[in-house]
């Protein structure tokens, strides 16, 4: 598979797995049907809009078809397979773990695409996280709640884990679809475990005890 092909396969599954995240996120806070849509969309798409402002290029989302028809679909098939109606722990369950792949797979294509553009060490670590993080971030201060991604477990840190390992993939053998499909599934694997065993790093208390 191209570089090219990696990027788009990555942007789509980021797209379809935050929109569903975006989708309980809003169903979870009560919104109504609009806000549950914009919720979904915010999720799926602010990462890489954010990601290709950086990038100095118009959005993919605002130039190919392919971003609102996967969120358009992702959300349709929420609706008809009324996941809005589980319960609760099936629905942090399914969120969890599809917003663990949103992250994953945008941090990819964030990485990827800064180390086409030339980006350094840096650049690279920052597009990545913020392609990943972005669209939550946004998505969470509309809703008035603090952003995961500055409170939850290891959330941010997979971004930057995801854009070393491919940094230094990069170097040593270059990037093929078999080095990001094991630097993924390792990622999405420890994002989960760091979930369900509540892993945190550390956190400073001004409380005098």
């Amino acid at each position: 598979m191209s570089e090219f092909n990696l990027v788009v396969f990555a942007d789509i599954l980021g797209i379809v797995a935050f929109a569903l995240s975006g989708f309980l996120i809003g169903v979870r806070h009560k919104l109504d049907l609009l806000g549950i849509i914009i919720a979904a969309c915010i999720t799926a798409l602010g990462g890489g809009v954010v990601r290709d402002a950086i990038l100095i290029r118009t959005p993919f989302a605002f130039t190919e078809y392919y971003p609102a028809i996967t969120v358009i679909a992702t959300i349709t098939v929420a609706f008809v397979f009324r996941l809005y109606r589980s319960d609760q722990l099936e629905r942090k369950r399914l969120f969890v773990i599809s917003d663990t792949i949103g992250l994953v797979a945008f941090s990819i294509t964030g990485a990827l695409l800064a180390m086409d553009a030339g980006f350094n060490f840096f650049g690279v670590i920052i597009l990545s996280f913020l392609t990943a993080v972005g669209g939550g971030v946004i998505r969470d201060t509309m809703i008035n709640q603090v952003p995961s991604v500055l409170v939850t477990d290891f959330y941010g840190s997979i971004a930057l884990i995801v854009a070393i390992l491919l940094l230094i993939s990069n170097k040593l053998i270059g990037i093929h679809t078999i080095q990001v499909a094991i630097i993924a599934a390792f990622a999405i694997i420890l994002r989960l475990l760091a979930y369900y065993k509540q892993w945190h790093l550390p956190q400073l208390s001004s409380d005098h005890e």
